[in-house]
């Protein structure tokens, strides 16, 4: 079909060189994950107690058998990397983006490994490791994800649709964000169960738009000022790289729970990861504690140093 000269305008976008230009566009990071499965067929998936509970849609819509591991308060995995067998995969969640280093060290003693990098957008794959990606954790979008892997489904798919998924994003610009909450979550429930699609046009086009550069400097730059003003409280260490861009800046604390009521009441909106992991963690384990107790501060690429010193101060207030 011809494209159309002429007539009403688009909307004005700049250009930028897409960021994973090179892997495969898929609709959303669930799906990505489920074109591993099928395309390599494994029979059983060991997964993280500690992730969020979307990676169970593939497992169960295809029948496959799975099990959960621990993970240290280093984020490094209790596991017999030996154990995975031919037609097993172990997936290893990039953690906030801030574990590129144990993800090089699995990579070299585990065979038929999946990374999830939804929450480490910027750090590259390694070569031969299937790696997904999910770009919306870290964009104003509404869908989309990436995947690295050398083996292609030979399924045709089609080209998701996604302008109808626009409401929260374009809604928050008017009314703000608390008034499309609502439309933002109905938006993330519109995903589950959704065939494996290629990305949308619309989806595709926005991460063609977006200053990456400026986004990586800017996430550093706040997660390096909360760190020099929190790593004395916090119970979590980092070290990281010139490389790391984190999603969130992790901030563990015994009494968690208040604080981010505290955080929420003084409209810092600090999400919870995850919820489901409450369910499946025991009591006494590092997941649930960290489930209960972990703030994931806002460090993202709308924000400087005025949003960074309030947060430091609703937290001084209790600490």
């Amino acid at each position: 079909m011809s494209k159309a000269i002429g007539g009403y305008f688009e909307l004005e976008l700049a250009w930028s060189e897409e960021y994973h230009k090179n892997a495969i566009r898929l609709n959303t990071g669930r799906n990505a994950f489920e074109y591993i499965l099928r395309a390599k067929q494994y029979k059983k998936v060991y997964l993280p107690y500690f992730t969020c509970d979307v990676m169970l849609e593939p497992i169960r819509k295809l029948n496959i058998e799975y099990q959960f591991y621990s993970i240290e308060e280093n984020f490094i995995p209790k596991f017999d990397f030996s154990s995975v067998n031919e037609n097993e995969a172990f997936v290893y969640t990039n953690y906030f983006g801030l574990c590129d280093s144990i993800v090089k060290g699995i990579s070299k003693v585990c065979k038929n490994l999946i990374i999830d990098n939804a929450q480490a957008f910027y750090s590259k794959p390694i070569k031969g490791v299937d790696t997904l990606y999910s770009p919306r954790k870290f964009f104003g979008l509404s869908d989309g994800a990436y995947l690295y892997m050398n083996k292609i489904m030979d399924t045709e798919i089609s080209i998701d649709i996604s302008y109808k998924r626009f409401n929260h994003l374009l809604g928050r610009f008017d009314l703000g964000a608390e008034k499309f909450y609502n439309s933002f979550r109905d938006n993330d429930k519109g995903l589950a169960w959704q065939p494996i699609k290629q990305m949308s046009k619309l989806t595709h086009r926005l991460l063609t738009s977006i200053d990456y550069d400026y986004i990586k400097t800017t996430r550093r730059n706040n997660f390096l000022y909360l760190h020099k003003h929190l790593s004395e409280t916090n119970k979590l260490s980092f070290n990281i790289s010139d490389d790391t861009v984190p999603m969130v800046y992790p901030y563990l604390v015994d009494n968690g729970k208040e604080l981010k009521a505290k955080l929420i009441e003084n409209k810092v909106f600090v999400a919870t990861y995850w919820p489901n992991v409450l369910k499946w963690a025991q009591k006494d384990s590092f997941e649930y504690n960290f489930t209960n107790n972990l703030l994931a501060l806002p460090i993202d690429q709308r924000y400087g140093e005025e949003e960074m010193n309030r947060i430091i101060e609703i937290i001084k207030t209790i600490i």
